[in-house]
């Protein structure tokens, strides 16, 4: 669910079935194995992408590298030909900003943190969803605030609390998530994604630099939990 909305974007235009499901790959389980299993609909030939970065298809139940890899050598080869100038991953990915917009992403993770304050933080944006939904912050309109819960299309079982989500009305977005792991504290994890349909060259950090200022303000995270520095940006 946290990864970047481009592949909504590209999803939409060839019309393909697209999934938003929680972190993990098990998630991507029963998709794989709706026909082989469930006898529905087949969804193959299928690939997969987690808020980590990782990517993978059908045949493995778990990220693949390798696979990765040998996708975008695929893809190179498919738009090279003898004789003509190279055709680079840099080239690829700006035509695809071209068409579609360009989709400024990271992570920050504040590792470390007070389980019971960050659970207070947490609860706190979760009862503020109604009232956030429709609300205007700087630039930016949340036009959905919410706590998403995911609805297995193959086997009907719920998944809940999965990411506070708050989606502007111009296809950025900003998601909080919560792990903890034994004995090292509790980790907040923000996802800031900026999308812009014109502007392709900024710097990330800059492109991203108002909608984090508005994602401090929804969580109000030196309030509860005394920082806003993050432990990593990825």
């Amino acid at each position: 669910m946290p990864t970047s909305g481009a592949v909504d974007l590209v999803a939409k235009d060839l019309n393909f079935d697209l999934f938003e499901t929680p972190t993990g790959w098990k998630y991507f389980g029963n998709l794989m194995d709706s026909k082989a299993i469930y006898g529905e609909t087949d969804y193959t030939p299928f690939i997969c992408g987690e808020e980590s970065f990782g990517t993978g298809s059908d045949h493995v139940r778990e990220k693949d590298g390798i696979w990765a890899v040998m996708a975008w050598l695929s893809i190179l080869a498919s738009v090279n030909s003898d004789g003509q100038p190279l055709v680079t991953v840099e080239d690829v990915v700006k035509k695809h900003w071209a068409k579609y917009g360009r989709n400024y992403y990271c992570r920050w993770d504040f590792e470390g943190m007070d389980k019971p304050k960050a659970t207070a933080m947490m609860d706190k944006m979760r009862a503020d969803t109604t009232a956030n939904t429709g609300r205007t912050i700087g630039k930016y309109t949340i036009a959905k605030a919410d706590d998403f819960t995911y609805v297995d299309p193959v086997d009907g079982s719920v998944a809940k609390k999965q990411g506070l989500r708050f989606l502007m009305s111009d296809g950025s977005r900003v998601i909080f998530r919560l792990s903890g792991t034994a004995g090292s504290g509790a980790t907040v994890r923000m996802y800031i994604e900026q999308y812009e349909p014109k502007v392709l060259d900024m710097v990330t950090s800059e492109a991203l630099e108002e909608l984090v200022k508005v994602a401090l303000e929804l969580c109000d995270i030196k309030g509860f939990l005394g920082t806003e520095t993050p432990t990593v940006i990825t």
